[in-house]
């Protein structure tokens, strides 16, 4: 394991040049203290987790100081916001410092959220307030401990600086991870700009740096592209299946490497309810849970277009055609198992449809308590638990007749059924209400329930004596908590 000054940099991005990102150096935040780190994300870095109790750690990511080797720089880059070209958007709150190299030779980016004004801020500040701070680093840990590709969070630290926003707050800095920070604005900005020479470079760092492998193919660019659009149809299996809702699904917030990328107002369902809209500022629910699959879609069109220079177009439609396919075997794999079973049947992709449909009617059911009692027992005895919370009881009573048929051809005993099945269904996941509770305590100084939060969410499968509370179902209130972009 590594000392904090002991971090390899290899800045690849950096050395792209001033076409790509403008050099800026972090402002500091007052009275910097750490509120919670990640363990397992220190770990990628080859730190010990000690070192977060180190002094120096707080005050190297509130800007105080910097590695020899670290070249901050903001990102420029542009993008589809809510359906509208937006032409130059880039880092107005963040800056990459560098790109870390560790033991395994694995690149990460290290990206300073709330670090300051840039020339991409435009009227705001550039920096990040307490609460959205700490609900990204939760996000980001809970998703990985969830298999749900994401960026990484290493730490949040605090401050007594003050911030306006509906209210007065305080500044707070979030050291976000990722293998790479390119985004499909970044091709969108240099395609609208006509700068296709500039499109031509960043495609090959983007081929050189993360799809190495597509470069031995006739069409590398193609690959690339194909790539990017099976490990998006990917993420999105993931989030339908899971539950979560983005909430801000942006070009400028859509990773080429298809990972979950800048978490804004984001929400994991409780009561499942296809329609959700988890951003308050989402008036017309573009962004809603159901509409991630075919926004993503037009997302990956909107790349497609950026990329005509370098690919015909008509490869990418045909590509584009493969998305629907992709996620929707994605998502049926992922359900199967929620569901115990182990197998594929043509009936499958119905089952699971009805049931989503069963509990989309009174809106009652909640999504992740039902997958992880439909395990706890054998499955006649489960369904019995779980039936009070459908509406309609005789639609209910035949989908369950249905699954107890398709669970007995499996001929799995119970133990194996519920191992396999607690091992993919969460017993804890992140509420809104828990993470306001959490916040509420941060904002008044303790950060003990955040990281107690942050502990219980690392390991979301197992049973953890003494934290069942973070299992129940929310309170009414808990589940009509709004969320806006400027969290």
């Amino acid at each position: 394991m590594k000392h904090l000054d002991e971090l390899s940099f290899d800045n690849r991005f950096a050395r792209l040049g001033d076409a790509f990102s403008t050099e800026v150096l972090p402002e500091p935040i007052e009275q910097p203290r750490l509120v919670v780190a990640s363990a397992a994300a220190m770990a990628l870095l080859d730190l010990a987790p000690g070192e977060a109790d180190d002094p120096a750690f707080a005050q190297l990511f509130a800007g105080y100081q910097l590695w020899r080797q670290a070249e901050p720089r903001a990102m420029v880059y542009s993008g589809h916001q809510f359906g509208g070209y937006t032409p130059r958007l880039g880092d107005g709150r963040g800056l990459l410092l560098g790109e870390v190299v560790n033991a395994a030779g694995e690149h990460w980016d290290l990206h300073l959220k709330g670090a300051g004004q840039t020339p991409y801020s435009r009227m705001g500040d550039g920096r990040a307030v307490l609460r959205s701070s700490i609900r990204e680093f939760l996000a980001s840990e809970h998703l990985h401990a969830l298999g749900i590709p994401t960026s990484r969070a290493l730490c949040v630290t605090a401050s007594s600086t003050p911030v306006w926003r509906e209210r007065q707050e305080r500044a707070a800095m979030l050291l976000r991870l990722a293998p790479s920070h390119v985004r499909f604005g970044h091709f969108e900005y240099f395609y609208y700009t006509r700068q296709h020479e500039q499109l031509k470079i960043l495609g090959e760092h983007v081929l050189a740096s993360h799809f190495p492998h597509c470069l031995t193919q006739d069409e590398p660019w193609l690959a690339m592209f194909r790539e990017v659009l099976e490990r998006t149809a990917q993420m999105i299996a993931h989030w339908q299946a899971y539950g979560f809702c983005h909430g801000v699904m942006n070009t400028d917030n859509m990773s080429i490497l298809g990972i979950t990328f800048d978490f804004g107002p984001y929400a994991f369902l409780d009561d499942f309810d296809a329609g959700h809209i988890c951003n308050h500022s989402d008036d017309t629910g573009r962004y809603s849970f159901s509409n991630q699959v075919p926004v993503a879609h037009w997302n990956l069109a909107a790349l497609a277009q950026a990329l005509t220079p370098m690919i015909e177009v008509d490869k990418l439609r045909q590509t584009l055609e493969l998305f629907l396919p992709l996620y929707q075997a994605h998502h049926l794999d992922l359900m199967r198992r929620r569901l115990g079973l182990c197998t594929a049947e043509e009936g499958d992709e119905e089952l699971v449809q009805r049931l989503l449909q069963l509990m989309q009617q009174g809106k009652a059911t909640d999504y992740t308590l039902f997958f992880r009692r439909l395990g706890e027992r054998a499955p006649n005895e489960a369904l019995t638990i779980v039936r009070d919370d459908f509406v309609d009881l005789a639609g209910f009573d035949a989908w369950g007749r249905d699954y107890l048929a398709r669970s007995a051809r499996e001929g799995s005993e119970q133990a194996e059924r519920l191992a396999r099945m607690h091992a993919v269904n969460p017993r804890y996941i992140l509420r809104n209400y828990l993470a306001q509770q959490v916040i509420e305590a941060a904002e008044a100084g303790d950060y003990g329930p955040v990281r107690e939060l942050h502990a219980v969410l690392a390991r979301p499968f197992d049973e953890q004596p003494g934290m069942e509370r973070y299992a129940q179902r929310p309170p009414d209130w808990g589940k009509h908590l709004e969320i806006s972009c400027s969290s």
